[in-house]
């Protein structure tokens, strides 16, 4: 039997697609799309034939901006005059999928700006209303879907802006090889926003054909762009939803359009929660019938987390309020539906007289609440508080723990379960759904601190015991000292050498000082011990927060429930423990050039301290509490534990570490230094609603490393070393080793994480791993420089993913701190070392390529005049603005650019931290360009304005 071919394959969609109702259509060129264009929305908009005049305005509109003020027309009206003088407006794409006009077309021929020889041609494209809006690339079976998903990333950059740009307009991509199948936005740049499509049930439809069933119907493919897709305005990024997140907007849509029901969206802990309940908000609000859409949080720092979430979705759609009187006149305000709040003010408008009085109107008007984490202990009086002040109240809850049976409080012999709050369960996606799309990640557990029963024979063995958790054991001092020192001794293991970082949950504030102390002292004693012996010593950054009420509860109880502390200054005051923050604050102040204190700066040394935490500024957080629940960041990889944790509390702590960021970020670690295994099966068993909690965690050591010596075992079988890697002549031998060496890679990041691996004693040591990593860059390097040819290159689509052979972040900061190590010894021979040793950091580091001359500049004409007690730091810093002063002069006058706007371009660079495109660039020359010179002109200015940020402003 042979293969099915990309030719069978797309001609058995585009039938398919025909039985659909799509009009098959002949279009092979820019030319003929615009003429159907014309043909389609005149007809669509049922307008009779528009003159020369009235569509050059139309093509005058939707031929001008980037891809998102293409997306953003796409979903309003265009305005042109009529040569009757009368005014008119065209709808690009209607609501209604009976009036949009749906056709498929296939092998449309575009041009690229780059290269006059080459002609690409795109496999299947899905016309609505003329205009293309869904583009489709198949592969061959067999082949990886990274090849399709980097083939489209290469069409975008090289022919979507040619010719009339009307490919700008296409806001999905679906990419199949016939048995997987995925979708994406336009402006997705990372393949893991790449995803499958689910039934309701969130069971995977892989096989194009079954997807094209149930996702390109006209009715779907309406809904899809009009309703599940989110325009950031702020950042001018398009967003498709994911299949839960369409799901569960449907159903909380259709139970207020349908019914005064409740019901409650069962979503784990990081898979997008915001953006579902804004999406659904954004669609309830715009119900005649619905008066307020009210989006409540149960803790005080969220309310401007949310509020700003919300407002990066649609800007200005969402006010933060300050205070309860603030929230009144904002739910009277009739143009305001949609209105963030906290669940502490929404209990004082509606338990007050004073505010309650001002809201009566609203009494038996529908108000829809959505309840973000709703599965916190205290919401329950203010539940019955809504229901009986607003008589049409329709209430949604948003968790990723709910309360069940296995984990509810029983009062009364009532079991307070979140379905006894919200009525039902409309939708479900759980971490084993959530980890097998690979929207989060697993968990690697690891168990430390078992204690050994002393025996009195020594001829009995020693057993070890888990179960020990007596309160004088687990604070004895002497425990808590090795805890904090296995844990400096292992974190830059678990961390990837600081590319990400850690927090520590502890059981009390008591104990919590303890550690802080410890570590305090662990840190100098080496930093003196390796002075003295000439090693330079890099401490962990270590900082805190905690609240200081007295009578604090030590908060390990049996129901689990993290009972977060609360943000608020406590009204009874602890002065000891209060002290002590202040001190630990005057600390982080020290080090960050901050000034906080514990009163009135509270939650802007808490909002720092967040913020400090995902740009890895701090690399321990020890909390109690705080954090762990609500606190995303990506580049938190690590959680040390000692306390004990049970049912969603668990899974809440443990879900600050499964964010997906990158592969060199697999799993999330869990260091456990009490015995809490059987706590942790039984909380996964309960929120995976599995038969097994497998799924979550990944394997044991040994078995990760029997992985990684199969894939080695491969990579040998290919090529038994790395000198053969030069004979892989035809491109898919050189596939297959790319493929080979990409496992070897893979399953060896996940050891590294683990304290016992050592890959000199695995069957491909350090040496020979570096040799075949050479090998695999010199070939993704002779990928990257292959000039365009007509046949295009298999290669040009594998992913390489390097970032797994990154091993350290050697930047200018470090650099910088051996240099003032040098300056700040007297001895000349050590000064020497230091300097030797800079310099072949500098030569071996790849991140520093662009910087290396200036940095051996500085060093050549600086580090001789600095004498013993000079700051480094200060010399580089007057050294590095006087050359970057230089070079934007320089770059100005070399390339006739107007000075004022090329510094504008820069200084939106340090707030965004986004690369220019050529947009933003367009300014910059003093004369315009001529029209056939224009884009290479921008695009070479582009490049130039890349290399000056990279050089001056990136890794500093």
């Amino acid at each position: 039997m042979t293969t099915q071919s990309e030719y069978q394959l797309e001609n058995q969609l585009l039938e398919q697609l025909n039985q659909l109702h799509y009009e098959r259509v002949s279009i092979h060129n820019e030319a003929q799309l615009m003429s159907n264009l014309k043909l389609q929305l005149e007809r669509a908009n049922g307008i009779p034939t528009l003159s020369d005049t009235e569509w050059k305005q139309v093509f005058h509109q939707i031929s001008q901006g980037n891809v998102f003020e293409h997306a953003t027309k796409l979903r309003n009206k265009l305005p042109i005059k009529l040569d009757d003088g009368t005014s008119h407006h065209i709808d690009l794409l209607f609501k209604e999928p009976h009036k949009n006009r749906f056709q498929v077309t296939n092998q449309v021929t575009i041009d690229p700006k780059y290269d006059n020889k080459r002609t690409y041609r795109f496999d299947v494209t899905l016309l609505i209303n003329g205009l293309p809006l869904v583009q489709i690339e198949l592969k061959k079976r067999g082949t990886e879907m990274a090849e399709a998903f980097n083939q489209i990333q290469r069409y975008k950059r090289e022919t979507y802006h040619t010719g009339y740009g009307l490919f700008n307009f296409v806001q999905l991509f679906i990419m199949s090889n016939s048995v997987n199948t995925r979708y994406f936005a336009h402006g997705t740049t990372n393949d893991a926003f790449a995803f499958p499509w689910t039934d309701s049930k969130n069971k995977q439809i892989n096989d194009i054909s079954a997807f094209t069933s149930s996702f390109l119907t006209p009715d779907f493919l309406t809904k899809m762009l009009n309703e599940y897709m989110v325009l950031l305005k702020d950042s001018q990024v398009l967003m498709a939803l994911r299949p839960y997140q369409i799901y569960a907007v449907q159903q909380i849509t259709q139970q207020v359009k349908h019914s005064n029901k409740n019901g409650y969206i069962w979503h784990t802990t990081g898979s997008g929660k915001t953006l579902t309940s804004f999406k659904a908000s954004q669609i309830i609000m715009n119900m005649p019938d619905v008066e307020k859409v009210l989006f409540v949080v149960d803790r005080n720092d969220l309310d401007t987390q949310t509020a700003k979430e919300f407002n990066a979705f649609k800007k200005d759609s969402v006010d933060s309020t300050t205070n309860t009187k603030k929230l009144i006149e904002q739910i009277n305000l009739p143009h305001d539906k949609l209105i963030v709040t906290t669940i502490q003010k929404l209990n004082n408008a509606i338990g007050k007289d004073k505010y309650s009085q001002e809201i009566e109107h609203l009494r038996d008007k529908k108000v829809v609440f959505i309840f973000d984490e709703c599965h916190r202990s205290q919401f329950g009086e203010t539940h019955l508080k809504i229901k009986k002040f607003f008589q049409k109240a329709q209430m949604f809850g948003f968790t990723g723990t709910p309360i069940l049976d296995d984990n509810a409080k029983t009062i009364a012999g009532l079991k307070l379960t979140t379905s006894h709050l919200f009525d039902e369960l409309l939708h479900q996606y759980v971490i084993v759904d959530a980890i097998r799309d690979k929207n989060v990640l697993p968990f690697q557990i690891d168990y430390r601190g078992r204690y050994s029963l002393k025996t009195h024979s020594s001829h009995q063995s020693i057993d070890q015991v888990e179960g020990i958790d007596t309160q004088e054991l687990l604070e004895d001092p002497k425990r808590l000292e090795q805890i904090a020192q296995y844990i400096l001794d292992t974190h830059d293991t678990k961390t990837k050498k600081r590319e990400f970082t850690a927090m520590f949950c502890v059981s009390s504030v008591d104990t919590l000082i303890e550690y802080y102390d410890i570590f305090k002292r662990l840190q100098s004693q080496k930093q003196q011990q390796d002075a003295e012996h000439g090693r330079l010593f890099k401490p962990l950054t270590i900082a805190t927060i905690f609240s200081y009420a007295a009578n604090e509860a030590v908060n390990d109880d049996a129901n689990g429930l993290l009972d977060e502390e609360n943000t608020d200054i406590p009204s009874t005051v602890n002065p000891s423990k209060r002290d002590k923050l202040d001190h630990y604050i005057t600390q982080y102040n020290q080090q960050f050039k901050t000034n906080y204190n514990s009163g009135d700066q509270f939650y802007d040394y808490y909002r720092d301290i967040a913020k400090r935490v995902k740009n890895c500024e701090v690399d321990i957080l020890l909390v109690v509490n705080m954090f762990l629940t609500g606190f995303d960041s990506k580049r938190l990889n690590t959680l040390y534990v000692d306390k004990n944790l049970k049912h969603h509390g668990l899974i809440q702590a443990f879900s600050r570490t499964n964010r997906v960021f990158n592969s060199n970020k697999p799993f999330g670690n869990i260091i456990c230094f009490r015995n809490l295994k059987q706590a942790t099966d039984e909380a996964l068993k309960i929120f995976s609603n599995k038969e097994t909690p497998q799924v979550v965690l990944v394997p044991e050591f040994a078995e990760i490393q029997q992985n990684y010596e199969t894939s080695v075992q491969k990579l040998y079988d290919l090529t038994p070393n790395c000198q053969d890697v030069d004979d892989l002549l035809t491109e898919d031998d050189q596939l297959e080793f790319i493929k080979a060496f990409r496992e070897v890679m893979r399953t060896n990041a996940q050891l590294e994480t683990f304290v016992e691996y050592d890959q000199d004693n695995t069957t491909l040591d350090k040496q020979n791993f570096a040799d075949f990593a050479s090998k695999y860059k010199d070939l993704c390097h002779q990928v990257r420089k292959t000039p365009s040819k007509e046949k295009v290159s298999i290669l040009d689509e594998v992913d390489f993913q390097l970032e797994l052979l990154h091993s350290d972040r050697i930047n200018v900061g470090y650099i910088i701190s051996l240099l003032q190590l040098a300056i700040d010894n007297p001895s000349v021979e050590k000064r020497q070392q230091y300097q030797a040793q800079v310099n072949d950091l500098i030569e071996g580091e790849v991140s520093l390529h662009d910087k290396q001359e200036l940095i051996k500049k500085f060093i050549d004409q600086n580090i001789p005049k600095l004498i013993t007690g000079q700051k480094v730091e200060d010399a580089f810093k007057s050294f590095w603005d006087i050359e970057k002063e230089q070079a934007y002069q320089h770059i100005c006058k070399e390339e006739n650019l107007k000075a004022d706007e090329f510094k504008k371009v820069l200084e939106q660079y340090e707030y965004t931290k986004r690369m220019p495109e050529r947009n933003d660039i367009s300014k910059l020359p003093t004369k315009s360009p001529k029209l056939k010179e224009r884009q290479s002109v921008l695009t070479n200015l582009v490049n130039k304005t890349k290399l000056f940020i990279e050089k001056f402003y990136k890794g500093l």
